[in-house]
């Protein structure tokens, strides 16, 4: 898309056709790199749980981080970092949900795609709880500490792996058609229907377009801040917004009906 620059740094976008197959490659072609992050995350997570394992378990030996306390050491730190790469794969499995989201027709596949991140938690610690308080070499003190702080591992992942407010296909395709003229930033899934929206005041550069080239941009909904005013809006009938060629039909009638005022003045005069 083409970008010029205005002023107020605002960036207007030089909309296209929009048709709803290319929506939907442009959204699944920019969420595509955040997948692949995501996936090379969660399996180098799950290495870390193999070596959290190895390490508990005493079957890997490494110098002196297979002796007391450099064992415990060892396995307690692979497991925070599992912790990361799990977390870190979580948000941008969100992100790219966000950006290529799921239908809600497959109730299945919807649930599944934005509670994966739970998924992929409990695969990268429960296992090692399991190992760890079955092994039979492991004191009761090894094994409490060992599933304690598993456990509060697997909280954690969770926590950031639940995507608390999913987004629809079915709401992206809606959002793309609604709105004539919105902001948005570089960072964020939201776009903004005002430009003095509070959550833009430290925005130095802004991109305006049609609510269709957010959603190209990755900008599925609507910020909360901007609803509630339109809605209050709405409420007091006010007129929310108008379109472009409504705004550029209202600057020519302006423009007529001033002509049209110094014509019978002029001819007055004369």
């Amino acid at each position: 898309m083409a970008a010029k620059k205005v002023t107020h740094n605002v960036t207007h976008v030089e909309s296209t056709t929009n048709s709803k197959e290319e929506l939907l490659a442009v959204t699944k072609k920019n969420a595509a790199p955040y997948r692949i992050a995501t996936v090379i995350l969660w399996i180098l997570g799950l290495v870390c749980e193999v070596f959290a394992v190895l390490f508990f378990t005493s079957k890997l030996e490494w110098g002196v981080l297979c002796e007391e306390p450099g064992h415990t050491i060892a396995w307690i730190a692979a497991l925070a970092l599992d912790l990361i790469l799990v977390v870190i794969g979580s948000l941008l499995w969100k992100k790219a949900n966000h950006t290529d989201p799921a239908s809600k027709k497959d109730k299945v596949k919807f649930w599944i795609q934005n509670n994966l991140g739970v998924i992929i938690a409990a695969i990268a610690f429960i296992p090692f709880i399991i190992i760890s308080l079955t092994d039979k070499n492991a004191s009761k003190k090894d094994k409490t500490m060992a599933s304690i702080i598993a456990a509060g591992a697997l909280v954690v992942c969770c926590l950031f792996g639940i995507d608390w407010n999913p987004v629809s296909q079915e709401e992206m395709l809606t959002n793309a058609g609604l709105y004539d003229s919105v902001y948005w930033t570089e960072s964020g899934t939201v776009f903004h229907a005002f430009e003095d929206c509070p959550h833009l005041n430290h925005s130095v550069n802004l991109f305006e377009g049609k609510s269709a080239d957010a959603v190209k941009a990755g900008k599925t909904r609507m910020c909360k801040t901007c609803q509630n005013k339109l809605a209050a809006l709405a409420e007091s009938g006010e007129t929310v917004e108008k379109s472009h060629d409504d705004q550029t039909e209202a600057g020519t009638e302006e423009n007529t009906e001033a002509d049209t005022e110094a014509d019978t003045e002029a001819n007055t005069a004369e």
